[in-house]
């Protein structure tokens, strides 16, 4: 395993933050799990918070820490990592419908890249995206990999009201809105599952180093997918990763 020099900083009375080098990267990625699951495993029987993003770990305790003793701690649970077994990722599939009645920014999309629209969408679900981070809305993904040809900066103004399983483009990444939320993503489809139910044991069923594959949809199996989540019957297809 490839060790990094990282940079710990306080986040207040409970917290630390670790920092990896500044980039999307997926052995970085990689990196920052295998930290995360060492700690999960120290603190097993006492409560911590961890949270990842692209190349950080925040780590916060019930209790007000000694700041410079977490941090030699932790440093010394970091440089003791050694070969692990590997983590279980899956590649999961989701249905998006790319028609225009939910692609709202397709056609200025089109315009500001110089692109046309079926151009953009094959090159949006030709690729496979690695899960990076979950946030900044419950189960809103993260997603790195997004081809250069599309890539777009964020809106100037964010829309007030984005609809629940929109599908956008913002910057180098893409990502789905969980539920019906401001935002400033280039919107382009729409999927019609849900990323996040408060009533599942694990209301996220996707995770951190997993993939995503889209897959097109027409208008009517986007209906079709809507009714058989509301009744409780859809299961998103997974496989299993193996590289």
């Amino acid at each position: 395993m490839k060790f990094y020099k990282l940079k710990y900083k306080r986040f207040g009375e409970y917290s630390v933050l670790v920092e990896w080098p500044s980039k999307i990267d997926e052995s970085i990625l990689e990196n920052i799990l295998l930290f995360k699951s060492e700690i999960e495993k120290k603190y097993i029987n006492k409560k911590v918070y961890l949270k990842n993003s692209y190349n950080s770990l925040l780590i916060s305790y019930e209790k007000k820490i000694n700041y410079n003793t977490k941090i030699s701690e932790l440093n010394n649970s970091y440089k003791k990592i050694g070969p692990v077994k590997k983590q279980d990722f899956n590649t999961w599939e989701i249905p998006v419908c790319y028609d225009n009645q939910f692609g709202s920014d397709l056609i200025n999309l089109e315009k500001n890249l110089s692109m046309n629209k079926d151009d953009i969408i094959y090159l949006h679900n030709s690729k496979e995206y690695r899960v990076y981070n979950i946030g900044f809305l419950p189960g809103f993904l993260y997603l790195g990999g997004l081809d250069k040809k599309i890539h777009h900066p964020r809106k100037e103004k964010p829309v007030l009201n984005v609809p629940k399983g929109s599908v956008g483009i913002g910057g180098s990444q893409t990502g789905i809105y969980p539920n019906t939320s401001p935002g400033g993503w280039h919107i382009i489809g729409n999927s019609p599952i849900n990323l996040f139910n408060i009533n599942k044991t694990s209301p996220c069923f996707i995770k951190p180093g997993d993939k995503i594959k889209f897959n097109p949809i027409s208008l009517k199996e986007h209906e079709l997918i809507k009714i058989q989540v509301e009744s409780n019957i859809y299961k998103p297809i997974k496989t299993k990763i193996n590289d």
